[in-house]
């Protein structure tokens, strides 16, 4: 199994790598070092917490690595009239009478409370490639799905500002 990237998605990944390994892991070291030196470890508060935190940035980081070791890169530009990666549009759930604004993004970066939807999403796969004008029909399972309207575009690019997900 692999997981579609972009070029930008592996750099904010690889930076935090980087970060985490020359940074933020030999903090936590030190700490655990000085926790070690308060003597009993049996009931050290202060070492356990240290190992727990060490613990979570050494998961982090192999995740990151396991993450770009098997990405399959994506390109995030599409034509100039059709929904892609990085792309804000506008839609109208047909029935509704409001619109809203979301934004396609991978997986890595998806966060729904910000209107950012994951390309992987029911919604996301169904507008992809589509364009303004467009009625699409969101298949959320066998039995359920509902259609949507895409009543604008803008056009967007991976910029850097939309962080990726810290699980």
């Amino acid at each position: 199994m692999y997981n579609e990237l972009t070029p930008g998605d592996i750099k904010k990944m690889q930076e935090e790598i980087d970060y985490r390994t020359s940074v933020v892991r030999p903090k936590l070291i030190e700490d655990l070092q000085a926790a070690r030196a308060m003597g009993d470890l049996s009931e050290n508060f202060e070492y356990k917490t240290a190992k727990r935190e060490l613990g979570k940035c050494n998961s982090r980081i192999r995740y990151l690595n396991r993450m770009i070791a098997t990405a399959k890169v994506v390109s995030d530009k599409s034509a100039p009239d059709v929904v892609g990666l990085y792309d804000r549009l506008e839609i109208l759930s047909e029935g509704d009478d409001e619109t809203e604004w979301i934004e396609i993004v991978t997986t890595l970066r998806q966060n729904v409370l910000e209107g950012r939807i994951s390309k992987e999403s029911p919604l996301g796969k169904a507008v992809l490639g589509h364009r303004v004008g467009d009625h699409v029909t969101v298949r959320v399972d066998d039995e359920t799905s509902y259609d949507v309207e895409i009543r604008s575009l803008e056009k967007g690019t991976d910029d850097g500002s939309v962080p990726i997900n810290r699980f």
